[in-house]
């Protein structure tokens, strides 16, 4: 019996995975389709920061199925930025920063594109 219950666990753990990298494997042919796409799926993780002190940044929120990396979307007053695979340690100091646009501008803008499929 522990057997079982140990191989439906590991295939548990699997599946997770596979939809994480499933998710990541995607691909978008414009930002919208990975906005909705993101925003709709299911994740271990959903967090977001209070964005109100930031005079650019209306919100910020990541996604993350396997706790290490994930992605992050950030809407200004123009439009929202996707990008992926930015490791879970990065969203906390991005959290925690004295500035959201100070930190944005030297740790995330150019380091996690995401990357579409034309």
């Amino acid at each position: 019996m522990k057997k079982i219950i140990s191989l439906f666990i590991i295939y548990l753990i699997f599946l997770s995975c596979k939809e994480s990298n499933h998710l990541y494997a995607q691909n978008f042919h414009s930002y919208q389709e990975a906005v909705v796409t993101i925003e709709n799926a299911s994740f271990l993780l959903h967090d977001q920061v209070d964005t109100s002190r930031s005079s650019w940044i209306k919100s910020a929120n990541y996604y993350s199925n396997n706790l290490k990396n994930g992605y992050l979307i950030i809407e200004t007053k123009k439009k929202k930025y996707i990008f992926a695979r930015v490791p879970i340690s990065v969203w906390k100091e991005f959290k925690q920063a004295d500035s959201f646009g100070s930190y944005y501008n030297k740790y995330i803008r150019g380091h996690y594109k995401l990357q579409l499929h034309e």
